[in-house]
């Protein structure tokens, strides 16, 4: 990591016992011992630039950057403009996450030696962790220049185009950096991501494809794929995936793939496995509970409906699904307490007058039903035209027969 060459040690010998005991404790990778004894080469001349560098080398390498980073600016004081102290003190402000002040160190040591990739690569990593997206993508450029091959800096170059929102410019990179270094495919998930925030889904499937064997990418363009209404082609990779690493994200995504595909047979076992598995996930107990519904298994859908409002009694949507299974399943008393609940919680509508009314008119409770459907009218304001012609003919009919008692 850090800057130590040959040069560099001709550069600094010396002739003092500590700095050339110091030298052999480095070498031996003794980085407590060579701290001391350069400690001590300073201590005796503390304009000795050669000492304190080393001495800032063995902390770096000890983890101790503040006192590190002091020792450079103190080299640097002494030998302005040298290489590997600049480059070093760079590296060191970068680790510390003070990107802008490192750059100015990296700067200087990239234009030292401009054939050099390194002090080019950090310098571009610390524009780029300051926000300075533009000066990160030259920096990145001049690197992929010195090195085509270097898979950092092709990834380096994504990325700041990307931040730039520039992705057609960043993909070709991101794709280099994943053939330069099998390390950096997962990259490619980074590019997806980014072609989705930018609304271009197909050109993250295309990404997504490329990983056959990865759950997640499989499942993602599974999503993808129902999202842009092709379920039939979702359906495989869906079903692959939930063979090999079932989750609820997973059996819900193929469950919402078989209805979008006309198979809501199929969907309702994915569910009710997902359930069983995840039984405490109740946004997926109330999908299960509606898939249910929408197949017309009403007494399954109101067990469904029950669990969830039990362990959510606020949920206005549980209970009117509550309610609405209850009253096909003519469960009256049950029903009209679901009704309640509704009230209570502030979510009663002129539907839910309708439907007291009607519930109450069946088991021929008509005084309170004329009240309902009374109350319905007012409420409905025209906007149920159908429902407010059965309300008023009920109302004459309801009034004949509590004339004759």
């Amino acid at each position: 990591m850090w800057s130590l060459t040959a040069a560099a040690l001709l550069l600094f010998a010396q002739t003092t016992d500590f700095s050339a005991e110091g030298l052999k404790a480095l070498e031996a990778k003794n980085y407590e011992a060579a701290a001391q004894l350069f400690a001590k080469a300073v201590e005796a001349d503390p304009k000795d630039y050669s000492a304190l560098f080393h001495l800032a080398l063995a902390h770096s390498m000890l983890g101790k950057d503040a006192e590190a980073v002091a020792q450079y600016k103190k080299v640097l004081e002494l030998k302005p403009g040298l290489y590997e102290a600049g480059l070093n003190l760079g590296i060191l402000l970068l680790r510390q996450k003070q990107p802008r002040e490192a750059a100015a160190f990296l700067e200087a040591a990239a234009n030292k030696k401009p054939r050099e990739l390194r002090p080019r690569l950090h310098l571009a990593q610390a524009l780029f962790e300051a926000g300075e997206f533009p000066g990160a993508e030259q920096a990145y450029r001049a690197a992929t220049e010195l090195d085509p091959a270097s898979a950092l800096a092709q990834l380096g170059l994504a990325k700041a185009l990307a931040r730039q929102n520039r992705l057609d410019g960043a993909g070709p990179h991101f794709r280099r950096a994943a053939e330069l270094d099998a390390g950096f495919k997962d990259a490619l998930f980074e590019l997806a991501a980014l072609y989705e925030k930018n609304g271009q889904a197909t050109e993250a499937m295309a990404v997504y494809q490329q990983f056959p064997d990865h759950a997640a990418a499989r499942e993602r363009l599974g999503q993808l794929l129902v999202e842009a209404e092709r379920p039939a082609e979702a359906i495989p990779h869906l079903e692959w995936v939930v063979s090999k690493s079932p989750s609820a994200a997973s059996r819900l995504a193929l469950a919402l793939a078989y209805k979008k595909n006309k198979q809501p047979e199929r969907a309702l076992p994915v569910l009710q496995q997902a359930v069983e598995a995840e039984p405490a996930n109740l946004d997926l107990r109330l999908m299960y509970g509606r898939s249910l519904r929408d197949e017309k298994k009403f007494a399954e859908a109101a067990r469904e409906f029950l669990q969830y409002v039990r362990a959510r009694p606020d949920s206005i949507d549980g209970w009117n699904e509550l309610a609405a299974m209850l009253i096909s399943l003519e469960q009256y008393p049950q029903a009209l307490a679901a009704l309640d609940r509704v009230s209570a919680l502030g979510g009663e509508t002129a539907g839910h007058l309708y439907l007291r009314a009607v519930i109450l008119d069946r088991v021929k409770d008509y005084k309170n039903a004329l009240a309902a459907y009374e109350r319905f009218l007012a409420a409905g304001q025209g906007k149920n035209p159908d429902e407010e012609f059965k309300a008023r003919q009920r109302i004459r009919v309801i009034r004949k027969e509590l004339s004759r008692r």
